[in-house]
């Protein structure tokens, strides 16, 4: 029972170290990484990184209690006197038995010589005593055989009771420490799928194009870029309506705010990325990718743009 505790702890041990490891690379990914659009995946990936720290602790509880409630009583029973005490027993035993099969070998060659000399006195003497002390070894031995027989059978059923109440709290601690895991995962799986429903439920959610560049300055807006669309020239294009899908917030003067469901009239659209419109009588730049080209609009959604 104890070579199976030792070989438990050794397994979690190594478990442990795999699972560090992966808890320290989530955590170096949650700070190291970011998004530009969002921290989402840094945030859940530090959540997932504090969830491995929780549970290498109670990995950590479980070991300790794997040695206080299991390997330690293990091994004091193992070294405990009512297991020294039967196994003395048993050696005197075992010695005993030797010395009265040596004495059964004296009595036989005492018998021999009185056979071969009948009259002899000084070998019938000799024989009764070798007689005597084989009977009083056969009559110590059958004494001490019974003591050692029942102090053996005694430690036997106290070893098996302990080792099975060992076991009964080995699984209890186990699941315990299961359970609190369950917990600590089911608690940041919750946190996570929050997250990611807040996410899907926002309107402005995720943009079509995500913007690196600030709009055009007045000098390219009216020069560079008056000739170019992202993948031609506005002279052959004209202006055009456009609907809103993402909603914008302006953050300079020079850009336009957008909810989704207006119309804009683009005028002009430079090469980074930015167009520049009117919507509700007010003008500037705004994301290209936040709107999409309509051909046909009502006349109510028109009349909306100035």
């Amino acid at each position: 029972m104890e070579a199976l505790t030792v070989l438990l702890l050794m397994n979690l041990s190594f478990s442990s170290i795999k699972s560090t490891k992966l808890s320290e690379d989530c955590r170096k990914y949650g700070v190291d990484n970011t998004c530009t659009s969002g921290n989402t995946l840094s945030k859940a990936a530090l959540s997932y990184a504090r969830a491995r720290s929780q549970i290498e602790k109670e990995r950590g509880n479980l070991l300790k209690a794997f040695g206080t409630q299991v390997a330690e009583p293990l091994r004091a029973m193992v070294m405990g006197a009512p297991l020294e005490d039967a196994r003395h027993l048993a050696q005197r035993y075992d010695k005993m038995r030797q010395e009265a099969e040596a004495q059964a070998i004296e009595v036989s060659r005492r018998q021999q010589k009185v056979r071969e000399a009948p009259g002899n006195v000084d070998n019938n003497l000799k024989l009764e005593a070798a007689e005597s002390k084989l009977e009083e070894l056969k009559s110590n031995m059958s004494v001490l055989g019974k003591e050692a027989v029942a102090a053996m059978t005694a430690v036997e059923a106290q070893q098996q009771r302990l080792t099975l109440q060992r076991i009964i709290a080995m699984i209890e601690t186990e699941r315990t420490y299961h359970q609190r895991v369950l917990q600590i995962l089911e608690q940041i799986e919750g946190e996570i799928v929050a997250e990611r429903q807040r996410i899907d439920a926002s309107p402005t959610a995720t943009p079509v194009v995500e913007i690196h560049a600030s709009p055009p300055s007045y000098e390219e807006a009216n020069g560079v870029f008056s000739s170019h669309l992202l993948d031609g020239s506005t002279d052959s294009m004209g202006y055009f309506l456009a609907e809103v899908m993402h909603a914008y917030q302006a953050e300079t003067d020079v850009e336009l705010n957008l909810s989704v469901g207006d119309y804009v009239v683009v005028r002009k659209v430079s090469n980074n990325g930015w167009a520049e419109g009117e919507c509700r009588g007010k003008a500037g730049w705004f994301p290209y990718g936040y709107i999409e080209r309509r051909d046909r609009v009502l006349a109510s959604k028109i009349a909306e743009v100035f």
